[in-house]
């Protein structure tokens, strides 16, 4: 048996402020830094050791990681930056208030936009696309594949392709891992591993700051998940992760 780790970054100023932040490349809030010390602590108490972990190219997860690993004593474990763990690009969207979305295109539109699973949301205008492949975190981003805004579909395939070409050989190599993204990106995995029908994801809502354990067979199938830490406070996060743009 396998088990691995996933986590979803701390809170970010833009969680903080309820707004769609995809590639925006944001700072954790205070918050987000306090959650992002506790899974360290959580995890060390719970006797986990990882020698590889992998994240996305977006501060937020890059620094939830660094902060977790400390906190372990395992600074000087390699990581693995990739764009294709990147969160879901939001498009037009980026930047604004979900509940000021709600309000004026309604509840049931955001949540298209944010959840269904073959919509994308309006595209990001030209100027700001433009903006975005300047931008040297996202070099490694191959020209074709530079989205103006993506559905969880899309988010998907980048994902799953990443797992299956990177990430798969590691777990079976042996090594301990990690993998430290955004609540998007992990949904699309999590989708992969336990054959999630696509109109049921959109139900799955991943706390941030919450170490995931996933338990897998010798074909990386899974056998259990659950989160570590207070059931309690998980289950708040999730109701709030659920609730975060109504009205």
């Amino acid at each position: 048996m396998y088990k691995i780790i996933l986590l979803r970054h701390g809170e970010s100023v833009w969680n903080k402020e309820n707004r769609f932040t995809g590639w925006t490349d944001v700072d954790l809030s205070e918050k987000g830094v306090e959650e992002a010390k506790e899974a360290g602590e959580i995890l060390k108490q719970e006797g986990w050791i990882f020698d590889l972990a992998f994240t996305s190219v977006l501060k937020r997860a890059i620094d939830t990681t660094n902060m977790v690993l400390e906190q372990m004593g395992l600074a000087g474990v390699e990581i693995k930056y990739a764009w294709e763990l990147n969160e879901r690009h939001y498009g037009a969207l980026q930047g604004l208030n979900k509940s000021e979305m709600a309000q004026k295109y309604g509840e049931e539109q955001v949540r298209i936009w944010r959840r269904d699973y073959n919509v994308r949301p309006p595209e990001m205008e030209e100027q700001d696309y433009r903006r975005q492949n300047d931008l040297a975190i996202f070099k490694s981003v191959p020209l074709h594949q530079m989205p103006r805004a993506e559905s969880l579909a899309d988010t998907c395939g980048r994902v799953i392709d990443y797992w299956q070409s990177q990430i798969v050989s590691a777990i079976k190599n042996g090594k301990k891992i990690l993998i430290s993204a955004h609540g998007n990106s992990l949904r699309a995995l999590i989708k992969y591993l336990d054959n999630i029908r696509d109109k049921e994801i959109s139900e799955l809502n991943i706390p941030t700051g919450a170490p995931l354990v996933y338990e897998l067979d010798d074909n990386l199938k899974p056998i259990n998940h659950y989160y570590l830490g207070d059931q309690n406070a998980i289950a708040r996060k999730i109701e709030a992760v659920k609730t975060q743009y109504k009205i």
